[in-house]
């Protein structure tokens, strides 16, 4: 009778480790990495899954081990420890069989790991290839071979949006089916750049370049974010990737080299524009690139970002030049960078003059493209 009644408990034991089991891989399944659309992430989710499995069945084998033991061998059971066991067959070999059957599941994985690695850290020929360069907190993308540049900032989304904090202003675009090689650095501090379905990251270092490469192998949107903790402004930095046809991108290469044509051209020449002109630009220009630190209404952020609304030097016209210089050269010691380097002239003279006329601020002054050729 106490048999039988042992072999139920035996019985129900393995039955509900085995729909724990179940349920958790499950659960598991559909918390799993996301589905990769590159052939390199591919390698790096089958090596995720390899070492799961492998994780996993250890994990099953080593508990309905100890079960069992716990239902078959216990002193309640009237179970008598083997004094002998060491002496006996298993008992002497299983110090040289335990070693090689863990010592293979290593190598297994070991093997795998080692050819994914090697893909990671590979440097072959690319067909395209994009500078990722990371600051606070926006992504400038150059492509190298084709003189396109595009600044990435966070898309103004309302909270309740499905994709608020997730996207951007103006993606990089990359092909399907081509090599693209990412060389990666950093402006001011340390940045992370990847985008988990397409490319692993990365560390952006100041002065330093990093590379990887993809190759992706579906068209579709793909998002990411600054993995490393950049500043007060880190939430705001996502990365967005759009692959395209190869077509699609030859075609939107020829689109945007026109346009930046267009855009240097119109910086560069002598005209003189009104101040409703210079206004409209310039607020475009700070609500892309300047709100997330000083704020729509030009307030900044207390004791982090200082405000523009009836500062000093937005207020009084013989601070012109100092106002001109930081915007184009930066400040140093602070999170105010250099946007010599990534607008043109029309663009930060747009933005001067709307800095000193909006939000109430009275200097009046209408800064024009030759003013910020000359303090360059």
């Amino acid at each position: 009778m106490l048999h039988k009644r042992d072999k139920c408990l035996s019985a129900l034991f393995i039955t509900g480790v085995t729909c724990l089991f179940s349920s958790m891989a499950h659960a598991a399944y559909e918390y799993n990495l996301t589905p990769p659309a590159s052939t390199l992430t591919q390698e790096i989710f089958d090596l995720h899954m390899l070492t799961t499995i492998v994780g996993t069945i250890i994990m099953a084998l080593v508990t309905g081990m100890i079960i069992y033991a716990l239902i078959n061998f216990r002193h309640a059971k009237g179970a008598i420890p083997d004094q002998e066991f060491h002496n006996g067959w298993f008992g002497r070999w299983a110090w040289v069989l335990v070693p090689v059957i863990v010592l293979s599941i290593d190598l297994t994985i070991a093997s795998s790991a080692s050819s994914t690695l090697s893909s990671v850290e590979s440097h072959d020929k690319a067909d395209v290839t994009v500078k990722v360069i990371g600051s606070q907190w926006k992504w400038t993308y150059e492509y190298m071979d084709d003189d396109i540049k595009i600044v990435s900032n966070l898309k103004k989304l309302e909270p309740t949006d499905p994709l608020y904090l997730r996207d951007v202003d103006d993606p990089l675009v990359l092909p399907t089916g081509k090599r693209v090689r990412f060389l990666l650095t950093s402006s001011d501090v340390l940045h992370n750049w990847g985008i988990a379905e397409i490319v692993p990251k990365k560390i952006n270092i100041p002065g330093y370049i990093n590379e990887t490469w993809t190759h992706i192998t579906k068209e579709g949107t793909y998002r990411g974010q600054c993995y490393e903790n950049c500043g007060t402004g880190h939430a705001f930095m996502p990365a967005v990737v759009r692959a395209v046809s190869p077509t699609e991108y030859e075609q939107w290469k020829v689109t945007r080299k026109a346009q930046q044509a267009q855009a240097a051209a119109e910086a560069s020449a002598d005209k003189v524009w009104a101040k409703a002109e210079l206004m409209a630009k310039g607020e475009a220009v700070y609500t892309k690139n300047c709100l997330a630190c000083h704020q729509a209404n030009g307030q900044g952020l207390p004791g982090v970002f200082p405000a523009l609304a009836g500062s000093k030097i937005a207020n009084n016209s013989a601070a012109l030049a100092e106002h001109i210089a930081i915007v184009v050269k930066g400040k140093a010691g602070t999170a105010m960078a250099a946007w010599g380097p990534q607008l043109n002239d029309l663009d930060i003279a747009a933005v001067v003059t709307y800095e000193r006329n909006a939000w109430g601020n009275t200097a009046g002054e209408l800064v024009q493209p030759k003013d910020i050729k000359a303090a360059r």
